[in-house]
């Protein structure tokens, strides 16, 4: 909790930095044709980036937030980690207290194995969401530029909007270091 306290209040404070969004922004693209969709996303983590695949092509990429416990891969519940390996969108929740959220398939049976070996739980509800919906509009830019959530994937509403939009329940997801 101290370190997401921290994370918050250093968010905050980026908030006021003239200059900070619009050098952290990405530009959306236009919108898609109707009825394309994205068949593949991937999370580069080191890169603080999410990228939506369709047969290959680039059709989006955006800035995302991470975990506040590090980039490392997450080990259990609790650890503030984003998980990293190969999952898939298999729901929604339009009624999250963040704008919009897409639930991962975490913990895999890998995930569960490892964090047993070191008697804990693997935790779960990760998903790919917007900020709280409680947020300021200043506040929704900061959290944009730092890590805070407790695993998940965090994105602007603007582009969970659009991420929402394109990515179909089913759809294969990497997380990548």
């Amino acid at each position: 909790m101290k370190g997401l306290k921290s994370g918050l209040v250093f968010a905050f404070a980026l908030a006021f930095v003239p200059g900070a969004a619009a050098a952290q922004a990405i530009a959306l693209q236009q919108p898609l044709p109707v009825g394309e969709q994205a068949n593949f996303v991937v999370v580069e983590k080191h890169a603080h980036r999410l990228i939506l695949y369709d047969r290959g092509e680039v059709l989006r990429a955006y800035r995302i937030s991470l975990g506040y416990g590090g980039l490392g891969p997450k080990h259990h519940e609790g650890d503030g980690r984003t998980p990293e390996g190969l999952y898939r969108i298999d729901g929604r929740n339009p009624d999250s207290l963040y704008h919009l959220a897409l639930h991962i398939n975490y913990p895999s049976p890998r995930d569960v194995a490892v964090a047993r070996a070191h008697g804990e739980k693997p935790g779960g509800s990760i998903m790919i969401h917007g900020v709280p919906n409680d947020a300021s509009n200043v506040l929704a830019q900061a959290y944009n530029r730092v890590d805070w959530t407790a695993g998940c994937i965090s994105v602007s509403d603007r582009a969970i909007e659009e991420i929402w939009r394109l990515v179909p329940d089913g759809t294969p997801i990497d997380i990548m270091p």
